[in-house]
């Protein structure tokens, strides 16, 4: 088994929310598998599936941009947020996002693509604006959407200037309609998407591996109810499709119409648009999202609880 480590704890408490001793028991319980320890965690009630790690390091800026049938989404991360309220700052995360529109969306292609203020490529752009503004500044995320016919609706959550925020969401409609009815739908997906962040767009989609672990964590879950084993599995199936209902786009409850599912609202806005629409892709960018921040103290205080 592998040394449980202070580190190890903290990153543990960070990702669930649970207590000290509780983390360092279900590192031990699981030979320091990180992934376990949190299903281990689960599985006993102790911490939520949907408890994200600690509190970012990372702020800075979401852009958005869109050309025709294509949009952009990116995140340009600073030090602090008083850069990202920056009037320098948020022209370069704007023009990067514009920039990024005539690239496929990739972070290495958009940072080898021209900024056009500056002759220069977006990474060199990047580090000058380092250099003038004096904070450290990267390119973190981008992701491109376009479809043939259709529209890709953008959204920016509580935006701080024209296509900027910090949470950023592209959603890719196919249809032959009428493309100003298709995007306000799309927009309202868009919105829908910002708030409930869903893990696919149809039940099928959801990465094999995470049901996997969500169904591992209801059998251990259901086993203590000391039913047998026909019972459990009826018991698991029911809540694996409720949990495939809750993290698939078009099988969540619509958030401006809750009486609706997603997937039902859009087949009702056919009837405006003249034509049928197809979901064919979406983007969903939360700045900072999966980094966390130095907390110095509490590492001593973890610490103390692995001594102990």
């Amino acid at each position: 088994m592998s040394e449980i480590t202070a580190a190890m704890v903290k990153e543990l408490r960070e990702k669930t929310g649970a207590g000290m001793m509780d983390c360092k028991k279900a590192l031990a319980e699981t030979g320091g598998d990180m992934e376990a320890a949190i299903d281990w965690l689960r599985a006993k009630g102790i911490a939520k599936a949907d408890k994200k790690s600690g509190r970012t390091a990372a702020e800075g800026l979401i852009g958005v941009s869109s050309q025709g049938t294509k949009a952009v989404v990116v995140e340009v991360n600073s030090e602090t947020d008083f850069v990202a309220r920056n009037d320098a700052f948020q022209e370069l995360v704007r023009g990067i996002a514009k920039v990024a529109v005539s690239t496929d969306g990739t972070v290495d292609a958009v940072a080898a693509a021209t900024y056009p203020a500056s002759g220069k490529s977006v990474s060199d752009t990047i580090k000058d604006a380092i250099a003038t503004i004096g904070e450290n500044m990267n390119l973190r995320r981008s992701t491109a959407l376009s479809v043939e016919d259709g529209v890709v609706a953008t959204y920016i959550h509580n935006a701080v200037s024209d296509g900027l925020g910090k949470l950023g969401v592209l959603v890719a409609l196919k249809s032959t309609g009428d493309k100003e009815a298709l995007n306000a739908i799309g927009r309202q997906v868009a919105m829908h998407i910002a708030a409930t962040a869903p893990l696919a767009i149809r039940p099928e989609e959801v990465d094999a591996a995470v049901a996997e672990r969500e169904r591992n964590v209801f059998i251990e879950q259901s086993r203590a109810s000391g039913k047998p084993d026909n019972i459990i599995e009826k018991m698991v199936e029911g809540r694996m499709r409720k949990f495939f209902e809750e993290v698939a786009l078009l099988s969540q409850a619509f958030v401006i119409n809750p009486d609706l599912t997603v997937a039902a609202a859009i087949k009702e806005a056919e009837k405006a648009v003249g034509a049928p629409i197809e979901v064919a892709g979406m983007a969903r960018l939360l700045l900072g999202e999966g980094v966390e921040k130095e907390e110095t103290d509490f590492a001593a205080e973890v610490a103390a609880a692995v001594k102990g």
